[in-house]
């Protein structure tokens, strides 16, 4: 456990020194007050003025807003996560009231409703036009805010395409609406549930009947996800829970891994340059963000041509890379392999010679280059 909370600190010290967090009060006429805001930005926000960024919006924010803040900012560092803006919305003074709902359908009303009017139609909205947001927008909540979250599941057009619920005290009716709008989606919605063996037992029941429900339903659009730990309470679960809930949203934003490589990649029996490039279709079609092929998924794909003897894919792989890298090598490079494993030497070395001309990149330098280029040379004597 001590291990668990000093590399937690570290995270957290590790974001508020790198990224930057702004402390607001946004004046509220749906609540008739002002509610303070929790807002970090991620890294080089400034400079990176044509980019844009997912949302977090985190309830109970005074407590959780750290904790999410930290691991986005760590997990975005090492780009298993694309860069995001993270907002907490604090709630210490106020929790009851915001949470409040019928106890006939288990819909917010009267200081529930104004907090979820709030959140929608003027915190969010504010949001829209003060930050580059893009179109993926992820909703956290524990305990009772876990269970207010879910009300945007419900809007026939959500605001959040996932939702973060962690050891949720869900209103009795939530059992069926959540169930039931899940199984709807005709678009990705991610949903990922956490508790713990040691849990108070209220959630405990919810979540077990909650993942009976869901784990029914036929839906592909639906990526669903449950985790129950050992050993953690309600109040420590967040720290198991959010790296665990990050991965599991975006493992399709996340480099390729070892796993990857053996089970799809080696595998495949079709091209693994489509494969490289349906990635990353994907990637921009769930998050709404052009990310650009990691140099590293280049050379697991190259590995992978290498390892099969497909050495025709490398003609492919070495034209996707001079689009992505146009100033550097490492199209040439492929495209010489090609050349090379096709039969045409001469081509295979003349484009080898052409490195100099081109920046080094991932390993792949021009003394490498210029060898093989040498090497084609001594053994035809060209």
């Amino acid at each position: 456990m001590n291990v668990i909370i000093k590399t937690c600190l570290c995270i957290f010290s590790f974001s508020i020194v790198n990224a930057q967090t702004i402390y607001k009060e946004y004046p509220s006429e749906k609540l008739g007050e002002t509610r303070q805001v929790k807002i970090q930005l991620p890294r080089n926000y400034e400079e990176n003025t044509d980019k844009s960024y997912p949302l977090f919006l985190v309830l109970d924010g005074d407590y959780l807003f750290e904790a999410v803040a930290g691991n986005v900012d760590y997990y975005s560092y090492w780009e298993d996560i694309p860069e995001a803006i993270v907002v907490g919305v604090n709630q210490v003074n106020t929790r009851d009231q915001d949470n409040y709902y019928s106890e006939q359908n288990s819909l917010p009303i009267e200081t529930g409703a104004d907090f979820f009017e709030f959140l929608t139609m003027e915190l969010l909205s504010n949001l829209e036009q003060e930050y580059r947001l893009s179109k993926f927008k992820v909703a956290v909540g524990h305990g009772e805010s876990s269970n207010f979250i879910n009300y945007f599941l419900l809007k026939p057009k959500p605001i959040f395409q996932a939702y973060i619920n962690i050891s949720p005290f869900l209103a009795p009716d939530m059992l069926t609406y959540i169930p039931e709008r899940l199984g709807q989606f005709e678009k990705k919605i991610f949903y990922y549930v956490a508790s713990s063996d040691n849990d108070l037992k209220p959630v405990m029941d919810d979540v077990s009947a909650l993942n009976t429900a869901i784990i029914d339903l036929n839906n592909e659009k639906l990526l669903y996800q449950m985790d129950t730990f050992q050993g953690t309470t309600h109040y420590t679960t967040p720290a198991h829970a959010l790296p665990t809930a990050l991965e599991s949203i975006f493992f399709a934003f996340q480099p390729i891994s070892k796993q990857e490589y053996q089970d799809q990649i080696l595998a495949l029996e079709t091209s693994p340059v489509d494969y490289l490039k349906e990635k990353y279709d994907i990637i921009e079609s769930l998050f709404g963000l052009e990310k650009k092929i990691l140099i590293n998924d280049f050379k697991a794909i190259a590995a992978a041509i290498e390892k099969k003897k497909e050495f025709d894919y490398f003609e492919a792989l070495g034209k996707l890379a001079r689009q992505e890298y146009s100033e550097t090598l490492l199209g040439n490079y492929y495209l010489a392999r090609y050349y090379e494993e096709s039969g045409q030497s001469k081509k295979a070395m003349r484009t080898y010679q052409s490195a100099y001309m081109l920046e080094e990149i991932g390993g792949y330098t021009k003394d490498d280059m210029f060898e093989r280029a040498d090497q084609i040379k001594r053994d035809f004597g060209y």
